[in-house]
């Protein structure tokens, strides 16, 4: 059954990407967040007025809060048995820096968006109302997860609810958490608003999708193939192999994509497998940005190793969380590119290198403000829910 899903996504994905271009990948955002920001807190607060007999979310925040008070705890114990994938006060000074400031600061799949802004100034207002958006998050994903969870647990004053573990219960033994969020719309939202809901996630997988394949073609036709195998000056080539590109790559994903399935925690598994590649990328960005001496040789070198050392640091039997390995990784692979680029100095000017003057870090007084908001809100969520 899931395969003819992965097709249909596929091919309106390649649709509009390859037709619309980022234009229309921009607008399906705009609808989405709107529905999937009405959706998610339609779902949580629907569910959460059904977690005891009584109702009543005040009520139903309180009791979730006494049956698993744990599950709002961010900084986790090493004896908790999910340290190795959120390690501690590790998760702030450590790898969880590395993991976010190369998804959003680093990855073309996400800033492009910014790249696309009419101004700097535009583009930071974008940036800042993402950031209030990234803290709703915890609303339409954590709270509904902790809901599905008491209510599989059925403990004391919980609603009970007639076969419910045989939802959730793997032949193997294992919990299937994947159905926490697709339960919770079945079993209490309406059908109008289910129907919202889904339409929202799917246009949020289409939107995700169709970035990543205008990235892919972007990248492929601008860095590969235009310096490299272009033969006509005029560029009257690119716009055709940006879409061969995009065509061969969503081919190989849906091939891969089914196999996939069988994996227990699929975001997990990508996270901790970008985090081979992402600290030798971040770091290479860092030091060019914020180093004047950094040149090409050190840059490619850096990236280069920094892959060995994550699969070092992975396949040693040491038991490090996977976003330890990410920062000592970073922190190595920023070594490595400092030790090249002193070794390799040369202090003729790059006829590549990009001029990065004090206006271009240049932030609006708007931006400072919301920026300074969001930290503060940041602190005030980590400090309540340590």
């Amino acid at each position: 059954m899931i395969f003819p899903l992965i097709l249909g996504l596929a091919f309106f994905a390649a649709a509009y990407s390859i037709w619309g271009g980022l234009s229309a990948v921009a607008w399906t955002d705009v609808i989405q967040v709107v529905l999937l920001v009405a959706g998610g807190f339609i779902t949580t607060l629907i569910a959460l007025d059904h977690v005891t007999p009584d109702g009543g979310i005040f009520a139903d925040i309180d009791h979730i809060y006494q049956q698993a008070g744990d599950k709002f705890h961010m900084i986790l114990h090493r004896d908790h048995p999910q340290f190795l994938n959120l390690p501690g006060i590790g998760v702030i000074n450590g790898g969880l820096w590395v993991a976010n400031l190369y998804y959003f600061g680093f990855n073309q799949y996400i800033i492009q968006r910014a790249l696309a802004a009419k101004s700097l100034h535009e583009a930071q207002k974008g940036l800042a109302f993402a950031a209030f958006l990234k803290l709703l998050l915890p609303i339409f994903v954590v709270v509904p997860g902790i809901i599905a969870y008491v209510m599989y647990m059925q403990g004391e004053g919980t609603t009970s609810i007639e076969g419910m573990r045989t939802v959730f219960d793997r032949a193997d033994g294992g919990i299937n958490y994947d159905l926490a969020y697709p339960w919770l719309l079945k079993t209490f939202i309406p059908t109008g608003v289910k129907g919202l809901v889904v339409a929202a996630l799917t246009a949020a997988i289409l939107s995700s999708l169709a970035s990543m394949l205008n990235s892919t073609a972007t990248i492929f036709t601008m860095d590969l193939y235009k310096p490299y195998f272009s033969k006509k000056t005029d560029g009257s080539d690119l716009v055709r192999v940006g879409r061969i590109s995009v065509i061969v790559s969503l081919a190989i994903a849906v091939i891969i994509a089914p196999a996939l399935d069988s994996m227990p925690q699929m975001f997990q598994y990508i996270q901790e497998y970008t985090g081979v590649v992402s600290p030798g990328i971040l770091a290479v960005f860092l030091m060019g940005l914020f180093w004047k001496k950094t040149n090409a040789k050190a840059a490619i070198v850096g990236v280069l190793s920094s892959i060995p050392i994550a699969l070092l640091l992975k396949l040693l039997p040491i038991e490090m969380p996977f976003l330890d390995q990410m920062l000592y990784t970073s922190l190595l692979t920023i070594v490595i590119i400092l030790m090249v680029s002193l070794l390799t100095a040369n202090y003729d000017e790059d006829p590549k290198a990009i001029p990065l003057p004090k206006e271009t870090f240049k932030t609006h007084f708007n931006f400072n403000i919301a920026a300074y908001a969001v930290m503060i809100i940041l602190v005030v969520i980590y400090a309540v829910f340590w």
